[in-house]
């Protein structure tokens, strides 16, 4: 999960401050000196991590705190704004499309960092605003670069301008000709990385935004790389001129430390952020959301987000109907697994549901979802609708077909008995149930759906 070790460590402080009740000035010291560990630990730049406490230890020592009658509470708050306010505060910094005519966009960074990809993931998110964008292969240096384009370009329906080895500039210059004759608004430029900054690579950089006007510069950083990472916006920031940032494999960065040094740095703001491997995988990046994220707070919005853009609102009302009905079925648990899948799996949602961050990861498996759903597809479409038909035999047919055990078979089969109680229980009285659930219980029968 991302930011887990920080977020593990900044809660842990905030645990022992809502112990104490009362905060005085020696409280809040010590509090910060873990804060300040926890960040430097992060792979924080020393300085952000340095000021950081210093502004938070400032606020923190204010009547605001000290006379609260909540002052832990208080200082979690103080926290919050300072984290939001260092990535960039609370309004999501944004691309600016031209009215009129091409925007221009040139992703740049070092090899390996994802370039080419997220090229073709920001394709297909501007492709879903209604835009119509174009690849240009601008990386001539990279074996393959200009066919792995091609491919992300046919995967995602998005046409991709190529001129084999010419040089980069001129290529720049004749996609934007073509841009101009056949319409695309968004012109996304894929150039070419090093492994390491050198002066041939800033130079063509520069060759190119002299030769067609580039309205937004975006360096792709790989997160994980910490401090490295905003070492390289730095130098790049300095050389060409860096409008944004794209931050990826933020799913896999349990520390943070780019996300939350690279504004302090290079004053330039993260715009994406990539979290996954699949061309959806690519979000925008909402500082004030993050820090709801690192601090255990959620990010309800932007599950809310995810669900209106992968759910089938038809199908959900459908599901819901059949639920209040109590005609839930095998099919509707598929088809949940199915919607689950979409919007990230578990673990992503946990990210995002507040006190989420509580639940160690390592404790879900979600293999135990592929089972089921290989249980539920070696049934046939009678023992789907009506489980209850499902006698000892069918049941060493349905094991034996889903490669599993006849166990767990009767695990699923009970679990999904549950929780038809379960939803007689709802239709009958919804709010005593809800009341007879009581907060952080959790819900009955193991599964958690």
């Amino acid at each position: 999960m991302a930011f887990e070790s920080l977020s593990d460590r900044l809660n842990g402080v905030f645990k022992k401050l809502r112990g104490k009740g009362k905060l005085g000035e020696a409280d809040i010291k010590a509090a910060m000196r873990e804060v300040r560990m926890a960040l430097l630990e992060a792979d924080v730049n020393y300085k952000v991590a340095k000021d950081f406490c210093a502004q938070v230890s400032q606020r923190a020592m204010g009547q605001e705190v000290m006379d609260s009658l909540t002052p832990a509470q208080q200082v979690v708050k103080i926290v919050n704004e300072e984290l939001t306010n260092l990535m960039g505060g609370q309004e999501a910094a944004r691309i600016h499309i031209k009215n009129k005519g091409q925007t221009v966009i040139m992703m740049c960074g070092l090899q390996g960092n994802g370039k080419t990809t997220h090229a073709a993931k920001l394709a297909k998110y501007f492709l879903k605003e209604g835009r119509r964008p174009l690849l240009v292969a601008c990386d001539v240096y990279r074996p393959a670069a200009i066919d792995q384009l091609q491919v992300l370009g046919e995967q995602i329906h998005v046409p991709v301008f190529t001129m084999g080895t010419e040089k980069p500039p001129v290529i720049a210059q004749k996609a934007l000709a073509r841009a101009r004759d056949y319409g695309n608004d968004i012109v996304i430029l894929d150039t070419a990385g090093r492994l390491q900054i050198d002066e041939q690579l800033m130079q063509e950089l520069v060759d190119i935004k002299q030769a067609v006007q580039v309205d937004e510069t975006l360096l792709v950083v790989d997160a994980m790389a910490g401090q490295d990472a905003v070492n390289v916006a730095k130098t790049f920031h300095e050389k060409i001129g860096v409008d944004g940032i794209v931050l990826t494999k933020t799913d896999g960065d349990t520390r943070g430390g780019a996300a939350l040094s690279v504004l302090a740095v290079t004053g330039k703001p993260i715009k994406f952020q990539g979290t996954g491997e699949k061309l959806d995988d690519l979000e925008v990046f909402h500082p004030g959301r993050m820090a709801g994220r690192i601090l255990g707070m959620g990010d309800v919005l932007s599950l809310i987000e995810k669900a209106q853009e992968t759910a089938d609102q038809e199908a959900a009302e459908k599901t819901a109907r059949r639920m209040m009905e109590n005609k839930f079925d095998m099919n509707d648990m598929l088809d949940q697994f199915a919607q689950m899948k979409k919007m990230g799996g578990i673990s992503a949602m946990l990210s995002m549901i507040p006190g989420g961050n509580k639940v160690d990861p390592s404790q879900i498996d979600e293999k135990q979802f592929v089972h089921i759903e290989a249980i539920i597809q070696s049934m046939t479409p009678a023992e789907r609708e009506k489980p209850s038909i499902i006698n000892p035999k069918r049941k060493r047919r349905i094991a034996a077909g889903s490669g599993t055990s006849v166990e767990e078979v009767n695990k699923l089969l009970r679990q999904f008995e549950m929780m038809q109680k379960m939803m007689k229980k709802v239709k009958r009285n919804p709010k005593g149930f809800a009341r007879s659930l009581g907060l952080g219980r959790g819900m009955p029968g193991g599964m958690g759906f």
